[in-house]
């Protein structure tokens, strides 16, 4: 190379080095306010019953807003709704439906009916019994549906309910509660991983589709929460209670559209999407999968 080739290579790489150390440095200070935005200033006091509309979701008592509980079983509704009215001093409404059902909608939409619904919270869900490769998953045809009926089309049909009225209003929020098995391929528990994707791709979709009408629609993600469905009892720091979780949670509505709703999530969320590369999270959760489906052949086979 000539002395001027040279000149002309050292100064590209230097222009070079500096555009990549000056993007990374903007990048890490955008991360770094969007962190303390979200994880230490919060949403102030946006998840309120007089900012948003008088009904809500049974975690939202607390805050103000009345009550409206949609389950299976009409006994543990009563029971749950006298212990919200006691410990809150709000309203409240149960309606009996099961969302492995698909013509409960109108009964659901006939219960709603004239309540200025604040905040939706779609929470129902279902996962397999332990991790099963996908033919060999007993009862697979009513499985199949079940799942769909449940993780999929409640979230949709409940949306479609309480969403014209928010947009009526210009005021709502919808938080649809999909799983970090979302983020990422799940073997062994396959339909489930895909059915918490769809649950996170329709709720950013539908943020983008609202925001200009003032409507506020969060996928949420979380990792580990003690609750019956992940059959954790012990709380620690990354498998936080259902209340920690979610007062965590209810900071970021309106500062993300995916959330995975708790730092330590959050943390682990990038480390599993952004870090780890795909083959390598994909063989480590296949064997997890595999030792997990063991373990429970095992217990059944003994038992």
């Amino acid at each position: 190379l000539t002395s001027n080739q040279n000149a002309l290579l050292t100064d590209a790489l230097y222009w070079i080095g500096a555009v990549t150390v000056a993007w990374v440095s903007v990048s890490t200070l955008c991360c770094l306010l969007n962190g303390t935005r979200v994880w230490i200033v919060g949403n102030g006091n946006l998840m309120r019953a007089t900012k948003l509309g008088k009904w809500a979701g049974w975690y939202l008592a607390r805050r103000g807003f009345a009550i409206v509980l949609i389950s299976r079983t009409q006994e543990k509704l009563d029971e749950v709704s006298k212990a919200i009215e006691s410990k809150y001093n709000v309203e409240t409404k149960t309606i009996s439906a099961d969302f492995g059902s698909v013509d409960i909608y109108p009964k659901i939409e006939s219960g709603l009916a004239g309540l200025e619904i604040g905040v939706l919270v779609n929470n129902v869900g279902v996962s397999y019994s332990y991790p099963e490769f996908f033919l060999n998953i007993p009862n697979i045809d009513s499985f199949i549906s079940n799942m769909i009926n449940i993780n999929i089309t409640s979230v949709c049909q409940m949306t479609r309910l309480v969403l014209p009225r928010m947009v009526d209003r210009s005021k709502g929020v919808i938080l649809n509660v999909a799983s970090a098995s979302g983020m990422y391929p799940v073997p062994l528990l396959t339909l489930y991983s895909s059915s918490k994707a769809f649950v996170d791709f329709f709720s950013r979709g539908l943020a983008a589709e609202y925001k200009s009408k003032g409507i506020i629609i969060q996928s949420v993600l979380p990792f580990y929460v003690t609750t019956k469905l992940s059959k954790i009892r012990r709380a620690t720091l990354d498998i936080p209670s259902p209340e920690r979780y979610v007062k965590a949670q209810l900071c970021t509505v309106g500062l993300q559209t995916q959330s995975n709703g708790y730092f330590p999530h959050a943390v682990m969320g990038w480390v599993t999407t952004a870090l780890l590369p795909a083959k390598l999270l994909n063989k480590y959760v296949m064997s997890t999968g595999l030792s997990q489906r063991a373990r429970y052949l095992k217990k059944q086979k003994q038992g």
